[in-house]
């Protein structure tokens, strides 16, 4: 009996480590999506004349979005009428004066030193800085220590989101372990902005387990829900990891979000993922049965930050596409490629690609 019970709480414990690994994992791609779809964090710029081009010029343009100040006080009544997560300074005054103030967030400080001396770095330090460079670093350190300004900003960034929408907002789907409704919803019109902000494709899958009622009535619905659970994980399999994602947004359907994916490598993806569904069957509650499901495709090779109703036309012609794919015998795919400058896309634009 002791040895039983002891295998008991073991058994235990290892499920619970199973449980907490898969749930750690969950977070990460989530926290993932929610960086990549930030914009570049907002900095202050705020270091004496004769230095300033340099630092301008030395930042990367991708890496931050900078505004630049001649004066302390300036710097002051930018950051109270226009919060910057990041401050570069060479001013110790400024710095005092920053973590004096009662700002609703403080702004993660690096402080540029005359010299790289023990004295000076304690300084800034003592001051209130972050993390201090000298002022004749190379461009390499320089963008290293902007980078790492840059990853605590947009990591307190997605915090402050998360406990601010945490509790309205559950990003995974508690059957599928894949993203929520919610987070599709929330975060899908975000990679288009994306898309558009940096002038590249973006591709939207729509799918739908066909026949899936004959399922539930057939194996119950925990056999349904092990099907759930296995189609999930099919999808998955074949994205990249870190930068596709898929949400669950219906009882059998499901989106996949394609960053970054023209219209021709996105057809690629749903092709496979047809197929990755269909050609192997699947188990639930003991049974072996074969699952199909149809597909509807939406790309856009560029996105428009002037249309701001890109994400919803995207979503209903990608839906218009599963129901012609649904409409022609299911265990298909049905793809369009969305026009640059539409208000609506017809059916007529809409093309049936072969299984």
């Amino acid at each position: 009996m002791r040895n039983g019970g002891q295998t008991t709480v073991i058994k235990r414990l290892l499920e619970r480590r199973i449980h907490e690994t898969v749930t750690d994992q969950d977070t990460t791609a989530t926290v993932a999506v929610m960086l990549r779809v930030l914009p570049p964090p907002r900095a202050l710029l705020a270091v004496s004349t004769d230095s300033r081009s340099t630092f301008e010029q030395g930042i990367c343009d991708d890496m931050l979005e900078i505004a630049t100040v001649a004066e302390d006080h300036e710097a002051l009544e930018a950051l109270e009428r226009d919060f910057r997560a990041i401050v570069v300074t060479d001013s110790l005054e400024l710095i005092r004066k920053i973590r004096a103030r009662k700002l609703p967030r403080h702004p993660h400080i690096v402080y540029i030193t005359a010299l790289d001396e023990p004295a000076g770095r304690e300084a800034g330090l003592m001051a209130g800085a972050d993390d201090c460079l000298e002022r004749r670093a190379g461009k390499r350190e320089l963008n290293a220590r902007i980078g790492t300004a840059r990853r605590i900003a947009e990591l307190e960034q997605v915090l402050r989101i998360a406990l601010v929408e945490n509790r309205k907002l559950s990003t995974t789907d508690d059957l599928t372990r894949v993203a929520s409704r919610r987070f599709f919803s929330k975060h899908f019109p975000r990679e288009v902005v994306r898309a558009a902000r940096y002038g590249k494709p973006l591709s939207l899958i729509l799918c739908d387990i066909d026949y899936f009622k004959n399922v539930n009535d057939t194996l119950g619905h925990i056999g349904g829900d092990e099907v759930l659970k296995q189609f999930a994980g099919r999808l998955q399999e074949s994205l990249r990891r870190g930068v596709d994602w898929v949400a669950r947004i219906g009882g059998e359907e499901f989106a996949i979000v394609l960053p970054e994916t023209a219209y021709e490598q996105a057809l690629g993806v749903t092709r496979r993922l047809r197929a990755r569904i269909a050609d192997r069957e699947f188990e639930a509650q003991g049974c072996n049965l074969n699952v199909t499901a149809s597909f509807g495709l939406c790309s856009v090779q560029r996105a428009l930050i002037s249309e701001r109703k890109t994400a919803d036309r995207m979503l209903r012609v990608a839906d218009a596409a599963l129901y012609r794919s649904k409409n022609a015998g299911r265990n298909r795919v049905t793809a369009t490629l969305l026009p640059e400058r539409a208000s609506k896309a017809s059916p007529a634009q809409l093309s049936q690609a072969p299984r």
